[in-house]
């Protein structure tokens, strides 16, 4: 039997009783041929905001050209972003990752009361892909993901600078490293013009990911957001979700449990970004996968990291594509039996099936690493877990040379009096930063911490000290520090119980954190302990404190 392609935007388009519904239909620009026709969403994160989402108008409009070439119906509509590159350092950074729940609601709100066929959204900024494979996970109909494309790097006297180059050369300043006239040149030449944060920071970590697990097209994720190539990808996505509609697969075929075990592998290899725990983890949940962070520790332990890319290498994403992007590192992993073949993906076939067209590594590529030669032999981000985090931190030891500290705890209630106290030259070498009243209920928002740690590596810290939080980091962060801190302070964490001067361990190789106060002594202060008050009783973070899970977790809103 024939597929009705239309079998969801059928019901309002079909009948004498949705007449109404297709004179509003025809305003819009529906004829007559139209309304047999799949109706395709295309939710865009195009804002001015930005510059990663600067261009997607441009993008969806690509889209929805192919679309209509494989003979559907396109539809372009609005989702939020909020760019962290601007909101970080402030108190904006606390709406961060809510704008993850509000992306997926409202793709979810529009694409369920327009009945659309199928789905592709394009997304730009950090919490644009999680946000789009949340709503894709919920929806369950035939979907893609497009991502908005990597920065290309700005230059200053030869050498490439991002966006962390600038927040380095804040500490750099701070510490007399740099006069103000070379800071503001960096500031200048650092962001060039369109795309996501060129290193392997979070944007570009949840795109391979994204890639990797099937729900984008092939090359699509180290792809520069400007040229020729980004818009071919657009108008093959708007033809392939079609395709997918035609052959009945949807979303639940391609985001298995096998496929999540690839998104991960491809991320360790990349010495991607720590928020792909809680990212995966909230994809995995709007779709009914069990994923949870001691599977990241299972992988972690087989998988070596092999790219020597930012924010702990010398390349950003742009490099990798020039020399065969996320397929060829997929083709390289696959050989060495380290993903999973069979995994469907949105090309209709499989991951090993798409991979035969995969151009393979050079030998001569300086990027990659090969297996018998890694970077590092294990994951470069490791999940810890001890008195200090009873359900588990995460922590990135890519680039360090030292992954171990043992140190006197210097305790900041908040992001702003820690950047105060190191602006100030106060932390000193063999501290251990203590950042908290930062996790999903804290903060509220569970800030990204960037100018923290690039103020403590301007400054000529970043592996002399620690820092630990119940906060996030940025994908751009570096240095021995530990995030995702579960259970967090404003829920009674052991975090909330540490005092100016307890000696606390961080030890990468171990796998352990640890505060080393006796259990008598926490337990008295535990008595005495309690929460903050909450500064947003209301609104979009009043609702937040209310509803969020766990970082480890994953930190949604939806699961009660």
């Amino acid at each position: 039997m024939k597929t009705k392609l239309n079998s969801r935007s059928a019901m309002m388009t079909e009948g004498d009783k949705r007449s109404p519904n297709r004179a509003m239909l025809r305003a819009v620009g529906f004829k007559d041929e139209d309304f047999k026709k799949p109706i395709i969403g295309v939710a865009s994160a195009w804002s001015e905001v930005t510059p990663c989402n600067i261009h997607l108008n441009e993008l969806a409009e690509r889209v929805k050209r192919g679309v209509i070439s494989a003979d559907g119906f396109g539809q372009i509509f609005g989702t939020i972003t909020v760019s962290d590159g601007i909101a970080m350092g402030h108190e904006g950074m606390k709406f961060s990752l809510v704008s993850r729940e509000v992306i997926a609601d409202s793709i979810e709100v529009v694409s369920n009361a327009e009945r659309f066929d199928g789905l592709v959204a394009i997304g730009g900024c950090d919490k644009n892909m999680p946000g789009c494979l949340m709503a894709m996970g919920r929806l369950n109909i035939p979907a893609i993901f497009v991502y908005g494309g990597t920065i290309l790097p700005g230059k200053c006297e030869g050498k490439d600078l991002d966006i962390v180059s600038v927040f380095e050369a804040v500490g750099q300043y701070s510490s007399n490293k740099i006069g103000h006239d070379k800071l503001e040149q960096i500031e200048k030449c650092a962001i060039p013009g369109p795309g996501s944060c060129g290193g392997m920071y979070t944007a570009n970590t949840m795109a391979s990911a994204i890639e990797a697990m099937g729900m984008a097209l092939p090359h699509d994720s180290c792809q520069p957001a400007v040229g020729e190539p980004k818009r071919l990808v657009c108008d093959r996505a708007g033809q392939a979700v079609v395709e997918l509609i035609k052959k009945g697969i949807h979303p639940k075929d391609i985001m298995t449990k096998p496929a999540f075990e690839n998104a991960i592998t491809v991320a360790f290899a990349l010495g991607g970004s720590t928020n792909v725990v809680l990212h995966l983890i909230a994809i995995a949940k709007s779709i009914g996968v069990k994923l949870t962070i001691d599977d990241f520790d299972r992988i972690g332990r087989k998988v070596p990291h092999l790219a020597d890319l930012k924010p702990s290498g010398k390349y950003v994403a742009a490099d990798l594509d020039r020399i065969g992007g996320i397929p060829a590192v997929m083709k390289l992993l696959l050989d060495a039996k380290l993903l999973q073949g069979d995994c469907l993906t949105v090309t209709g076939r499989t991951v090993k099936e798409n991979l035969k067209l995969a151009q393979p590594l050079s030998k001569n590529q300086p990027i990659i690493a090969p297996l018998e030669k890694p970077l590092y032999p294990t994951a470069p981000m490791v999940i810890l877990r001890g008195n200090l985090a009873p359900e588990g931190a995460v922590a990135k030891i890519s680039g360090l040379k030292v992954v171990t500290h043992t140190g006197p705890a210097r305790v900041f209630n908040g992001e702003e009096a820690a950047f105060e106290a190191i602006q100030k030259r106060k932390i000193k070498a063999g501290d251990v930063v203590v950042i908290r009243y930062e996790g999903p209920k804290g903060g509220p928002g569970m800030r990204e911490m960037l100018a923290i740690t690039a103020a403590l590596v301007g400054q000529g810290l970043g592996e002399k000290v620690g820092l630990i939080t119940d906060g996030r980091f940025s994908g751009g962060t570096h240095g021995l520090v530990v995030g995702h801190i579960a259970p967090e302070a404003q829920v009674g964490g052991p975090i909330g119980l540490i005092k100016d001067g307890d000696k606390i361990t961080i030890d990468g190789k171990k796998k352990r954190l640890e505060l080393h106060v006796g259990a008598a002594e926490l337990k008295k202060r535990k008595t005495k302990w309690k929460p903050v008050p909450n500064p947003y009783p209301k609104g979009v973070l009043g609702k937040y404190v209310k509803l969020v899970s766990s970082a480890s977790q994953g930190a949604v809103t939806d699961e009660f």
